[in-house]
């Protein structure tokens, strides 16, 4: 899974005002980090008739994201708020079949960025199991060059995808990225990243003048294709204890998730996370700060309303809070 931040939820307990939603992600997502995506999110939330439409899908179907990714995988037009409404509008048929029928799902490659000083800590080699795991994109942490602030770079020098991150605090960057050893994702709905329309779907959900996270994007899946991760479909707190199963025994099994919980309701998180808890595995999650309320609890104070944050946590544990697209890494403590 991918792009549902604090904002944009749209399972069970967050019901939020459609109009007012997709001001939250102009103001509060997209703002400074794509214009074109904020003009049309603001347009959106001002237009009543389109609104309306939106408000007749499921609540999980209404994200801002999965609407303006619908319209370019259709052709539609983005760059222009008027054309936009108008082109989305006429093809609402087109448009609502492709939001019904997919989900955002990019599960953004720099994400690693944020998680590999947690894992880096844990004991070697490593099993990695991820929840929610899109195309397996983040399940090759080992894979990645990364480069901390004006830091020696850590990870392969041949790689494909380089993941930039500014620190702040003591951040344990690791001299070297974790040995792993065995790894496998699940999901409701897994992507195969060698179906060229799969793929197209997912650079369909990266915003349009981020040139760098879809030259990552496009480097993680063309090291996936030709090393395709195993992905295992199902339901999160169901199938996780029999995957877990499977996992070698002399390696520390790892289990993690990055912006799962939007997806799932308040009932389901809370299974989810008794699941995790319940096996012989290590939790490291990396959600929006609302979304795990133990987690949030344990920081002590609220993030700053200021920026959008996510937790890394182990074991429940918060350690740091990081941009949604692990562009930036706050240490704490």
């Amino acid at each position: 899974m991918a792009e549902g931040h604090a904002g944009t939820a749209g399972a069970g307990g967050d019901r939020v005002d459609t109009a007012e939603r997709y001001r939250v992600f102009a103001e509060r997502e997209v703002r400074g980090h794509s214009p074109a995506y904020e003009d049309l999110a603001r347009a959106v939330a001002a237009a009543p008739g389109l609104v309306g439409l939106i408000d007749e899908l499921p609540p999980i179907k209404r994200q801002p994201n999965l609407l303006l990714a619908s319209v370019r995988f259709l052709g539609g037009p983005w760059d222009d708020p008027a054309a936009f409404l108008a082109w989305t509008v006429h093809e609402w048929e087109r448009v609502r079949a492709t939001m019904l029928a997919r989900r955002t799902q990019t599960n953004e490659v720099g994400r690693c960025a944020a998680l590999l000083p947690v894992l880096a800590s844990l004991p070697e080699p490593l099993a990695l199991i991820e929840v929610g795991t899109s195309g397996g994109l983040c399940l090759y942490p080992d894979r990645y060059r990364y480069q901390y602030d004006d830091r020696p770079a850590v990870g392969p020098a041949d790689s494909p995808v380089v993941l930039a991150c500014r620190t702040d605090g003591a951040v344990p960057v690791p001299e070297r990225v974790p040995r792993v050893v065995w790894r496998a994702g699940l999901d409701l709905d897994p992507v195969d990243v060698r179906d060229d329309e799969a793929l197209r779907w997912l650079e369909c959900l990266v915003w349009p003048e981020q040139a760098d996270r879809l030259e990552r994007l496009r480097g993680a899946a063309g090291m996936a294709r030709r090393e395709p991760p195993e992905l295992v479909r199902g339901e999160a707190a169901e199938a996780l204890p029999g995957l877990v199963a499977r996992a070698p025994r002399d390696a520390t099994v790892v289990v993690f998730h990055s912006a799962l919980m939007p997806y799932l309701e308040p009932e389901e998180r809370d299974r989810f996370v008794a699941t995790v808890r319940s096996l012989p595995v290590r939790w490291v999650s990396n959600e929006g700060s609302p979304r795990l309320p133990s987690v949030l609890a344990r920081l002590g104070r609220p993030p700053s309303p200021d920026r959008l944050a996510f937790l890394p946590a182990l074991d429940g544990e918060p350690l740091a809070m990081a941009g949604p697209h692990g562009e930036w890494l706050d240490w704490l403590g």
